[in-house]
């Protein structure tokens, strides 16, 4: 066995490992003269595909969150090892005895990167602009255990000072929820939830972000971003915890291809992958005995979304014909090789105070009977439809075996739409789409961040699935405190959502895996949210 924990027998296999391996490091060679001379930063991060933007209350992707929540802060932090809330612009909190009332105290020495003071009413803006339907956030959600802000989201509110958020005076805020909320501080963490400057917003409107000086509330402040090049963030002096911010300047690069990625990372032009699908799947087995490949299990699943306003997929029973069809574990075996576990529900296993129910299996002779009492037998007369991913490898991997698994098991065709990655998340959002591949990964620990999304009203739903009971057991399990009781109002409505009416397929539960030598660097942690933020992350000396 060599280095790399292979064979030297010259098998197809290791071949086939050679041959990737040697184009990677004939790419790395080509791309070292590339691109314009400056300083390097002291650290370079693969970040994923180019971020949609960078406005805590548009993003919806990992990508763009991770850059805004370098520039971007709210109330409380996750804490860099538990995922957890910690104090941050808020330097502490009362609850009320009815846990309805939360009162938070911010820290005098809190600073946009002008220097400026930051106030109450920075937050009280922030949070209005969220609700505010002009903004079309489609993280709004976040924001509706406060009172009357679901009221002005949808609407039938017009006025937003209405939103249950009051300065007390210049540092102090007070909160007031339509019911306790037990991960209420974990949601003051949320990017959607950070706040934003008032006056460059109004001043700039939409360009607000691409108009320097861009005023930031977080560690780190936006030198640039040049689409398709990168994101360079520095340092924020005036940040209330820059003792603790242990790098001066660091690139996030706009990478989803993944032999570019792994040959910048093993030629050192890179410091740090973050994500399992920036990697060759064919090489996961050299590389896992390396000490620079790092695997943790977290909060994140795989699933197909259907557009349910569409014919024929508005039938729960083509719905879950199409579920049933599919192999799941083919799909971990042979394409994504991370020790993914198949998923028949949508909340994965280990979520706080929960236990998900089962949806459904692998069964191709009930689909097939599902398939023609919809009045499709063997497939006859179904409409051939278009399948949305994203263009990384691994999610047109995935699509092209389900395509050929459907075709199979059900005689039905669908097309493969790839699509660049705003593209992708804009057609999902406009219902553009007949079937969607689609990921999730928690916001924080409790089922509702996985559950809520599918309410009818929740913009991050992007099926066109609206259903009453559902919308009123994810009210009433968040109106309780009590967590048995709670936990069965989740569980009911997860049944309707993976079992009875179906409008998702859940795939797989996803694992983590971060590139970077343990030996360089320090102060990233591996945790349920897989959650990594830059500001403790140092290169040893």
């Amino acid at each position: 066995m060599d280095a790399l924990g292979n064979d030297r027998t010259p098998t197809r296999s290791n071949l086939m490992r050679f041959c990737l391996l040697s184009t990677i490091f004939l790419l790395a060679v080509s791309l070292l003269g590339c691109g314009k001379k400056e300083p390097r930063a002291d650290i370079v991060i693969i970040n994923g595909a180019e971020p949609q933007s960078l406005d805590p209350a548009i993003i919806t992707g990992q990508p763009d969150g991770r850059a805004a929540g370098a520039l971007f802060e709210g109330l409380t932090r996750l804490n860099p090892k538990t995922a957890t809330a910690e104090p941050a612009i808020a330097e502490r909190w009362d609850v009320s005895t009815n846990g309805k009332l939360y009162t938070f105290h911010l820290r005098k020495n809190a600073k946009w990167s002008t220097g400026a003071p930051i106030t109450s009413e920075d937050f009280i803006y922030s949070w209005r602009r969220v609700v505010d339907p002009l903004t079309a956030s489609e993280y709004a959600g976040q924001l509706f255990f406060v009172q009357n802000a679901e009221a002005i989201s949808m609407g039938k509110i017009k006025d937003l000072s209405q939103l249950g958020v009051r300065a007390i005076d210049t540092h102090t805020l007070r909160v007031e929820l339509n019911a306790p909320c037990p991960f209420f501080l974990d949601l003051c963490a949320f990017r959607t939830l950070s706040i934003v400057p008032r006056a460059a917003i109004e001043k700039h409107g939409d360009r607000w972000l691409l108009t320097p000086p861009v005023p930031t509330s977080g560690p780190y402040a936006l030198e640039s971003w040049r689409i398709r090049d990168k994101i360079r963030i520095r340092k924020n002096p005036y940040y209330w915890d820059a003792a603790n911010v242990q790098n001066e300047i660091i690139d996030l690069l706009p990478i989803d291809q993944q032999t570019t990625a792994l040959s910048l990372y093993t030629t050192g032009q890179v410091d740090i992958i973050w994500d399992k699908g920036l990697v060759p799947n064919e090489l996961l087995d050299v590389l896992r005995n390396r000490p620079d490949m790092h695997t943790f299990d977290y909060l994140g699943t795989e699933f197909i979304r259907y557009n349910v306003t569409k014919k024929p997929f508005d039938d729960p029973r083509v719905r879950k014909a199409l579920a049933l069809a599919i192999d799941k574990q083919r799909l971990v075996d042979k394409i994504t090789k991370g020790g993914e576990k198949t998923a028949s529900s949508y909340t994965p296993p280990g979520t706080a105070h929960y236990l998900p129910p089962a949806g459904l299996g692998h069964d191709p002779s009930l689909a097939k009977k599902l398939l023609a009492e919809a009045g499709f037998p063997n497939g006859k007369g179904f409409p051939n439809f278009i399948y949305l991913t994203s263009n990384t490898k691994t999610s047109v991997q995935l699509a092209v075996e389900i395509q050929e698994m459907w075709q199979r098991e059900l005689g039905i065709h669908c097309e493969i739409a790839q699509k660049e990655w705003k593209v992708y998340l804009t057609d999902q959002s406009e219902l553009n789409y007949d079937v969607s591949r689609s990921g999730w990964v928690g916001d924080y620990n409790d089922p509702n961040t996985f559950l809520d999304m599918f309410m009818s009203n929740n913009g991050n739903n992007r099926t066109g699935w609206k259903n009453p009971r559902y919308d009123q057991l994810m009210r009433d399990a968040n109106q309780i405190t009590d967590l048995n009781r709670r936990a069965e109002l989740l569980r009911d409505a997860e049944t309707l959502l993976v079992h009875d009416d179906l409008p998702i397929i859940p795939l797989f539960f996803r694992t983590g895996v971060n590139f970077f030598d343990p030996a360089k660097f320090e102060g990233i942690y591996f945790n349920l949210l897989d959650e990594h933020p830059l500001w403790p992350i140092r290169r040893k000396r």
